[in-house]
């Protein structure tokens, strides 16, 4: 009888499907652009034809619109030395900031760059980035959270997990047809992650990039730290931005082709 059990659970464990490694991707760099070395960027997106950066560090950090081919601000505004700024996204004619540890948000106009309101929220402040519906927060766990845009006040959250086990460190989110994309702090990698669920569904390895090599495992001077994407009506693609020291990177995204994605995919990392 021992015998035939533990042939049966040997035979069960035979026919029972392995577990599907997460998909691995990696890129390609395809173009560079300048970029402000003393820029602490801790946010970033493209709209209208402009770069949109928040920066970081007490008494350095402000809000920003800059000209993509020149890497030249067009309109600035410092946020108070009190606060040391975060991720940024917009929403219908308004921008929304984050800061690191301080719980407070700023909206501000995109018009004007003037400051319309404050918020406040529980935990650190770090990634931010909008769906059709919710602004979404990341906060350096693997929580991420969805803010009503009226509000600002979290309506749900999801739980990232690799491999079934929660992946923390997530820092800056993007929006890309209807998946989040993150960095993942203190690595070299970007997650795509089911916004339903909170599962990776695939990595994206940067260890290939020049820009972003390292003589030591350990420099964080190094690591990404964004992730933002943009795209433009007049065109069907989407582009690429690798922020590293005093230049803009463009990357080839291969890791969404045969996935829905538009072949010409791009991310955007700052290397800070």
């Amino acid at each position: 009888m021992r015998l035939r059990a533990a042939l049966a659970s040997f035979l069960l464990l035979i026919a029972a499907p392995a577990l599907a490694a997460t998909p691995r991707y990696s890129v390609q760099i395809v173009k560079t652009y300048p970029h402000d070395p003393a820029a602490f960027t801790e946010g970033l997106f493209y709209l209208n034809d402009s770069l949109y950066e928040s920066t970081g560090r007490n008494g350095q950090s402000w809000i920003r619109q800059v000209d993509l081919a020149t890497g030249k601000p067009l309109r600035q505004v410092s946020i108070d030395k009190r606060y040391f700024g975060e991720g940024v996204a917009p929403w219908k004619g308004r921008i929304v900031s984050l800061t690191w540890r301080s719980g407070v948000g700023f909206v501000w106009s995109q018009a004007t760059l003037k400051p319309l309101r404050t918020f406040h929220y529980r935990g650190e402040g770090w990634g931010l980035t909008a769906d059709a519906r919710h602004l979404i927060m990341s906060d350096g766990t693997a929580t991420i959270k969805f803010l009503d845009p009226v509000t600002l006040k979290a309506v749900r959250t999801i739980t990232v997990t690799l491999d079934g086990q929660p992946l923390d460190q997530i820092n800056e989110l993007e929006w890309v047809k209807g998946e989040l994309i993150a960095n993942v702090w203190r690595t070299r990698q970007l997650a795509r992650i089911a916004p339903k669920t909170g599962v990776v569904t695939g990595v994206v390895d940067l260890y290939n990039l020049p820009e972003i090599a390292s003589p030591s495992p350990v420099a964080p001077v190094k690591e990404p730290n964004a992730s933002p994407w943009w795209s433009r009506a007049r065109h069907a693609d989407r582009r690429p931005f690798l922020m590293a020291r005093n230049r803009i990177t463009s990357a080839l995204r291969r890791w969404f082709e045969n996935q829905g994605f538009v072949e010409t995919a791009v991310a955007a990392l700052q290397v800070s």
